[in-house]
């Protein structure tokens, strides 16, 4: 019996969905360039241009990822491609959280 719940936990644990685990302080040095297109709170001041403040985590991990492996082509792919090329992943996911946090 204990091995059957060991292995249900198991595979519980293995099939929730990946959780971006970046670390916002090291993230927000990261952002500062983000800030000349979306704002220095995370706001942007140019109309058609992002809010990146509280936006979900993983999606801005994707978001970056698709950016830096040129899948995502439309609207300003053409700025954020040379911008996301820069980040490792280790710094998408510092800058994801930084984002994430700001409330």
């Amino acid at each position: 019996m204990k091995k059957v719940l060991a292995i249900a936990m198991l595979a519980t644990v293995m099939s929730a969905p990946s959780m971006a685990a970046g670390d916002a302080a090291a993230g927000k040095a990261k952002a500062a360039v983000c800030a000349a297109c979306h704002g220095v709170n995370g706001v942007a001041m140019i109309p058609g241009y992002p809010n990146l403040k509280g936006q979900n985590e993983q999606y801005l991990v994707s978001a970056l990822k698709a950016y830096k492996n040129k899948q995502r082509t439309g609207g300003m792919a053409a700025v954020m491609q040379p911008q996301a090329s820069m980040l490792s992943d280790t710094d998408i996911a510092n800058v994801a959280a930084y984002f994430a946090q700001m409330k």
